[in-house]
């Protein structure tokens, strides 16, 4: 019905719509950098551009994952238990070494992956239950595994952190890597049409001898597994490791960004460049709120109003 309503608009209503659609994120985006530019005092210092990006590179990462997870008709809501979860492994395996550490936490990332993804493809549990059972549960393996906050002292882990390759930091180097990957296999491997043959009916895909269960299991143990990465890196900046607050609403954020990127809740598509813009344009909304004084509540509002927005011209995109 949305597609026929987004046929029999006027003209001008549908070309606008078509546009929003396409290239609503990236107006977005260039419309804050301009009126920062005027009204944010040293918006346009090298610093202020570092510490955006370096802020923007966790929720990037994680969107990636929900891209992926979306793109298959469903959600992932566990995301930010799995980066509290990433802190606490890492807290409690750094002792032997930051290696054994990573590894660890992708175990445990992974497992948390694989829960979500049999539960959906297996049992027939629908998405967002699946993932809200695991989102309490790893949330509550984090905070037993750690109960409190805990003061990080490892050099490896502090230079993951912080450093930078030509004075491009880690975090921002890691997220573009990522970024550039997983376009790579959306748009240019056969799991990637796998995934969005997945999306556009499942049934269909079944019918077609598509490994479906298998294709969706890998896909919850990547989305895991880059929230476990997200987590590990804003551990590494903060250099301690707090399950209470670590990954909290992460998962709101990275729907929002996928959502106003441009890929449909209705799966079929993944639009990876919108996601990234996504991300960025919520990053520079809620600087801009913050940079002027106004209380965080307001960018949850403001949040709130661009995903109405989002939805709202996203209704005849559909499936393709």
């Amino acid at each position: 019905m949305a597609e026929a309503a987004l046929r029999t608009a006027p003209p001008d209503r549908a070309r606008l719509l078509q546009w929003l659609q396409t290239y609503g994120v990236y107006a977005g985006v260039a419309l804050l950098l301009v009126v920062n530019t005027v009204i944010t005092p040293h918006f346009l210092s090298a610093e202020n551009f570092r510490t955006q990006a370096v802020q923007v590179a966790p929720v990037v990462i994680v969107a990636l994952g929900m891209a992926l997870v979306i793109g298959t008709e469903g959600v992932d809501l566990s995301v930010g238990a799995v980066m509290a979860l990433a802190a606490s492994v890492t807290a409690l395996y750094l002792g032997y070494g930051l290696l054994p550490a990573l590894l660890a936490v992708a175990l445990f990332a992974a497992g948390v992956g694989f829960a979500g993804g049999a539960l959906v493809a297996f049992v027939g549990v629908q998405p967002i239950v699946a993932t809200l059972a695991l989102m309490v549960g790893g949330r509550g393996l984090a905070l037993v595994l750690l109960p409190q906050l805990e003061d990080l002292r490892n050099p490896q882990l502090a230079s993951l952190g912080s450093g930078d390759v030509l004075g491009v930091p880690y975090l921002i180097l890691i997220a573009a890597v990522l970024a550039l990957l997983v376009a790579f296999v959306v748009r240019r491997t056969t799991f990637g049409r796998q995934l969005l043959a997945i999306g556009d009916s499942r049934p269909a895909a079944e019918l077609a001898g598509l490994p479906v269960r298998r294709v969706l299991i890998v896909v919850y143990v990547v989305c895991a597994l880059l929230a476990a990465v997200a987590g590990v890196l804003a551990t590494a900046r903060l250099q301690a490791s707090d399950p209470t607050s670590l990954g909290n609403l992460m998962e709101l954020s990275a729907i929002t960004a996928v959502v106003v990127g441009g890929t449909p809740l209705t799966g079929g598509r993944v639009n990876i460049a919108g996601t990234v813009a996504g991300a960025v344009l919520i990053q520079l909304l809620t600087a801009t709120l913050i940079k002027h004084d106004l209380p965080p509540s307001w960018t949850q509002i403001a949040q709130a109003v661009v995903i109405v927005c989002a939805v709202y011209a996203a209704r005849g995109r559909g499936k393709r």
